[in-house]
């Protein structure tokens, strides 16, 4: 499994890649990578299909641990370009990298 600083996820945004937050709406809502998109990970076997398989894939969760079983699930399901955001929103913290609040 491919794994990815919060820097290099951020240039992959940059490139066109999408950020796909694996927490529950609740985690989001308090805060969460600027440019994420939620899709949960209670609902994600039954929604990952909504995810486009022609752009690359970023996943994010609160530490990295959520996100990893959906990069494996998206990778066992034929997707090709995905990997994990390693240490998850909290690295992306640490990096000082832009943060939102609430459901925008």
């Amino acid at each position: 499994m491919n794994e990815v600083s919060p820097q290099e996820a951020q240039t992959r945004m940059n490139d066109g890649a999408l950020l796909i937050d694996v927490r529950e709406a609740n985690e989001y809502q308090e805060v969460h990578a600027q440019g994420a998109t939620l899709m949960p990970l209670s609902e994600f076997a039954a929604r990952y299909n909504e995810l486009p398989r022609d752009k690359e894939l970023v996943m994010i969760c609160r530490s990295g641990a959520r996100s990893a079983q959906a990069t494996q699930h998206l990778l066992d399901n034929g997707y090709q370009q995905v990997s994990n955001l390693k240490g998850g929103t909290l690295a992306w913290q640490e990096a000082g990298l832009p943060t939102q609040e609430g459901t925008a």
